[in-house]
């Protein structure tokens, strides 16, 4: 059994995971309500709320998997990408156990830990397959050859999907997170009341830049609160218009990928994958396409320990064993082609 420890960001995560595949426990606490006052995670409000929460996540995880810390294999941690401070709370308590237990420590890469979550959801999933995994750092295209070998097709050249979300939501004058508040928001509008520029479509590039969208919806509210104003009948187009602009991005990129790579199976991942109008676009162009996508379950879209056990398991079968030197990073830089 694998323990898997996730604090990259703003979820305090403990997880028991039997065989790489079966989630014993999942136990997240997100310190989310805390930073909704300043519109965004506070790097210093996330770490201190680790260490506060920290071993009562790994009590609540024991207990829901019904095992003890002797029943313990393998400690899995993430190690990056994340905030500095959040990832040396998780690498502290995980270097702690591997020491104290005597058992080997895996560092995992939360982003691919993301792509690799689809085979928590779907027992038919094997090698190779595409990932996109969309978060609020990070939006990228993986071609996912192995556990270990990860080949990078296409990234965001500024802001990520989920950053534009929130600094959308920003503008219009909604809460933080941005993604749920503009989903919610923009349910049963037109999409296409309000249209906004479908950038890097015109090309054959896989990458993405969605900073031009959320500076487009900038003019286009400053423009309308100069004229009749804004009401909430015009944020709901607004906020649909917008979505419907970035789900198309992240929808006609991916199946061009999976296209060019010769792959029936796509995965999506991370936070903004819980979309609920990327999904529908998903699952009208995967019928149309002939290609298998797989959602991993809402509750393991999000930063969770479970997808780090599980990957983290991958990884020791395949031979990698990290030593208490183990470091963290905070951006995506360990991937190898």
């Amino acid at each position: 059994m694998t323990l898997g420890i996730e604090t990259s960001c703003d979820e305090t995560s403990f997880s028991v995971v039997k065989d790489g595949r079966v989630i014993l426990s999942n136990v997240v606490f997100s310190s989310v309500k805390e930073h909704k006052a300043f519109g965004g995670v506070v790097p210093e409000i996330a770490s201190r709320s680790h260490l506060e929460a920290v071993l009562s996540c790994l009590d609540d995880s024991l207990k829901k998997a019904k095992v003890s810390l002797k029943d313990i294999d393998l400690i899995a941690v993430t190690q990056g990408p994340g905030l500095m401070g959040s990832l040396l709370v998780g690498l502290a308590a995980a270097k702690t156990l591997a020491l104290a237990l005597e058992k080997p420590l895996v560092g995992v890469d939360h982003v691919i830990a993301h792509a690799y979550a689809g085979f928590l959801s779907d027992r038919t999933l094997s090698f190779p397959y595409l990932s996109l995994v969309i978060s609020g750092g990070h939006t990228m295209i993986l071609k996912m050859e192995g556990p270990s070998r990860v080949k990078v097709l296409g990234t965001t050249v500024d802001d990520a999907a989920g950053e534009a979300f929130d600094k959308v939501a920003k503008i219009l004058g909604l809460g933080y997170p941005g993604g749920p508040e503009i989903d919610r928001l923009s349910r049963d509008e037109d999409p296409n009341r309000f249209f906004f520029t479908r950038p890097f479509l015109s090309n054959d590039s896989l990458n993405f830049s969605f900073s031009g969208i959320k500076t487009a919806v900038f003019y286009k509210v400053d423009k309308l609160k100069a004229g009749r104003g804004l009401g909430l009948k015009l944020k709901k187009q607004i906020a649909a218009g917008f979505q419907e602009a970035v789900c198309d991005v992240l929808v006609k990129k991916t199946i061009r990928a999976a296209h060019a790579e010769a792959l029936k199976k796509v995965v999506v991942g991370g936070g903004v994958s819980a979309n609920r109008r990327l999904r529908q676009k998903f699952g009208v162009a995967a019928r149309k396409e002939g290609i298998g996508m797989i959602f991993p379950d809402i509750a393991l879209c999000q930063d969770n320990a479970a997808m780090i056990a599980a990957l983290g398991t991958a990884l020791y079968r395949e031979g990698k064993a990290d030593t208490l030197d183990l470091a963290s990073y905070p951006d995506f830089q360990k991937v190898r082609a």
